[in-house]
């Protein structure tokens, strides 16, 4: 296990998991400081061959991240603000274009730019109950500055995205998941982020090749935003990335003599 502390965000891999947790208490609260670390996190976790799956989250039990620290910003110029945002925008397309798996494990309350990190991810998982969810900064006279009104619109659709975004509402992660902005719902028996790593799990080696893994997800996150004909040359690409790997012809000779496939990542 390889672990290290910094100010703002804590890391460390487990078993092919490399987990980062927003640690600004009580709110998690982000400020250019404590994004410059997230960012540096996720360039350690994409360049180490070891790391499979990512998985971000909040410390403490109420809050996953309740967005950019308005003090902060408050005592900024208009000039560092745009820069500020600027930067939020490579920082969450660094990790949105990482070709490995993104898991946000929604542990609170999770608004304003906390969605806009958790949108970010694959896959978004909550726990039951802990918080709500939305996008409310229509009510601070602004809009949502870190890819909140384009990532919102393309997994609700956008006459529900500008809805929820010019109404400022709150919702219940219940209501997330209707919307698609949720995928799993876990319940408190077992601990949390037990259940989050337990489900991480599932996509790392020898249960999955995690390179197939990595490029449907390029496929997806990369294919959806260019015309139709060059996504489908990116896929082909991708697949023949695959073909040449280790693990495609395990998984082939696996199915030939009916077997179960242990795949390696290479």
């Amino acid at each position: 296990m390889t672990e290290a502390k910094t100010d703002l965000v804590n890391y460390r891999v487990d078993e092919g998991i490399a987990l980062l947790t927003l640690n600004d208490p009580p709110a998690n609260t982000y400020s250019y400081d404590m994004m410059r670390q997230i960012d540096a996190c996720i360039l350690t976790a994409r360049m180490d061959e070891d790391t499979q799956v990512i998985v971000i989250t909040g410390s403490g039990e109420k809050f996953f991240c309740a967005g950019a620290n308005i003090q902060m910003l408050a005592n900024f110029t208009p000039e560092f603000k745009y820069y500020f945002c600027l930067h939020a925008n490579e920082t969450l397309n660094r990790l949105e274009q990482t070709p490995k798996l993104v898991i946000a494990a929604i542990n609170g309350h999770c608004v304003g730019g906390g969605l806009e990190v958790a949108m970010a991810a694959d896959i978004r998982i909550a726990r039951r109950h802990a918080g709500k969810m939305g996008l409310p900064e229509v009510s601070l006279g602004v809009l949502p500055g870190t890819g909140g009104t384009q990532r919102l619109a393309r997994i609700v659709g956008k006459s529900r995205a500008i809805e929820l975004m010019a109404t400022g509402e709150l919702f219940s992660f219940e209501k997330g998941q209707e919307l698609g902005l949720v995928n799993q719902i876990y319940d408190g028996e077992t601990p949390f982020m037990e259940q989050a790593m337990n489900y991480a799990r599932q996509f790392t080696t020898p249960n999955k090749a995690t390179r197939a893994v990595g490029r449907i997800k390029r496929a997806v996150q990369t294919g959806a935003e260019i015309p139709f004909e060059s996504a489908l040359a990116l896929e082909r690409e991708l697949q023949q990335q695959l073909f040449q790997s280790e693990d495609a012809k395990e998984g082939l000779d696996a199915y030939v003599n009916r077997r179960k496939a242990e795949f390696t990542g290479r």
